[in-house]
């Protein structure tokens, strides 16, 4: 007989579904939800209202020392994040823990007979699409336009890496734009847990 899930670890990158898709499993499973925004958050996302550090932050770095300084935040916290998972796990806690931080490479080598590990994904215009709805792109003025275009450009850049990261390590990668491989993720999870 195949052992029963005790821990669910999400990666993905921003607004790709990962909070989502690990409440709905939590609720379900009546298992704790754990989210690495919880634990350490990056500057975030530049809306609904943008925070004079959030602008700042946006406005005078580079795209590619923005996404230098999430790679550098997301590194500086794994040591505590695998921390988290190997007491949850080794005290038989039940637990799907989501977040950014929980890049593939990192949890791949983890996942086992009891804990599962899957990277969300999706393509850059769904990915956006996404984001400028969420942020109100179009209510948006040009400084605030601006903020959100560069969050929109590190976390395309962070679901591409992350999607050929998963690739790369093992790890099951799911279209997060894909209702149907979503909802078969889903019922695969609960089944095994």
């Amino acid at each position: 007989m195949e052992e029963r899930l005790s821990g669910i670890l999400i990666a993905g990158s921003s607004n790709v579904g990962k909070t989502t898709l690990g409440r709905r499993l939590a609720d379900a499973l009546a298992w704790r939800m754990i989210s690495t925004d919880s634990l350490g958050r990056h500057p975030g996302r530049p809306w609904p209202q943008v925070r004079q550090p959030v602008a700042e932050y946006y406005s005078r770095l580079s795209p590619e020392t923005i996404y230098w300084f999430l790679k550098v935040h997301q590194e500086n916290m794994w040591p505590r994040l695998e921390q988290i998972i190997k007491e949850e796990s080794g005290a038989e806690r039940r637990f799907v823990f989501e977040g950014s931080a929980l890049r593939p490479e990192y949890i791949a080598p983890l996942v086992s007979a009891k804990i599962a590990g899957v990277c969300l994904y999706a393509d850059a215009d769904f990915l956006q699409a996404r984001m400028r709805s969420e942020a109100r792109y179009g209510e948006a003025d040009d400084l605030s336009r601006g903020l959100i275009d560069k969050f929109i450009e590190r976390s395309l850049r962070d679901n591409s890496e992350m999607h050929a990261s998963a690739k790369e390590h093992g790890l099951e990668a799911i279209d997060a734009a894909d209702p149907d491989a979503v909802a078969g993720l889903f019922d695969r999870l609960t089944s095994r847990a």
